[in-house]
């Protein structure tokens, strides 16, 4: 995760690696790009998404085709929830390159704290709020792996599990603001079990462990 950039640093843009660079710009352009998919399956499937079946047009608005479908959704409709489960975290690096050092503790709010809320505010809403399919399936789309394995199997150990991870995000938050000698360590973790959503704090916690 070396090789952080200068072309583009400055008080108002704080430098992230290369890669992280190229992977917020693509992820950007993969979010815009995934909700014209998923618009894209309401043009074709009376229901694209069996969970909110009040997510429809009328006949006269939909294209006398209809999509196959990959378990319960549209061919379109997963590859766009897929490629926003890819490219959220680009929605936190972005703000940090824009934002970051306009507010105090940039770093911690947008690589951390506001990953470690979504991860909390998603595990809650798939445990308690999500119209839930039947059967489970493999293709259920899901922000981290630990969440994946819940909305795959609807086992509430894994949505435990998921519990445990956010609140070592919310534990690890706190440790970096705190500038905890741990704080390394625990957004690594976070950002490791957290993987997709958890891929700025795991950048943030190897930078600091590569030390100033």
């Amino acid at each position: 995760m070396s090789g952080t950039s200068t072309a583009v640093t400055g008080p108002e843009r704080p430098a992230v690696s290369r890669w992280l660079e190229r992977y917020t710009a693509i992820g950007l352009v993969g979010l815009v790009v995934g909700t014209g998919l998923c618009l894209a399956a309401l043009v074709t499937n009376p229901v694209p998404d069996p969970s909110f079946p009040w997510l429809t047009l009328p006949p006269s608005l939909r294209l006398p085709i209809e999509q196959p479908r990959i378990e319960h959704w549209p061919v379109t409709y997963t590859v766009g929830i897929w490629l926003w489960v890819g490219c959220f975290p680009a929605l936190f690096l972005a703000g940090y390159r824009r934002w970051g050092s306009r507010v105090r503790r940039g770093a911690d709010l947008w690589l951390v704290g506001l990953p470690a809320l979504a991860m909390v505010g998603w595990t809650t809403y798939c445990r308690f709020f999500w119209p839930k399919l039947e059967p489970a399936t493999w293709n259920a789309p899901s922000y981290t792996l630990v969440c994946w394995l819940y909305c795959s199997s609807y086992d509430p150990l894994w949505s435990n599990a998921a519990y445990a991870v956010a609140l070592l995000a919310l534990g690890a938050t706190a440790l970096a603001v705190r500038r905890h000698g741990l704080a390394p360590t625990a957004l690594v973790g976070f950002g490791v079990l957290s993987l997709p959503l958890g891929l700025p704090a795991l950048y943030e916690g190897y930078r600091r462990l590569q030390g100033p």
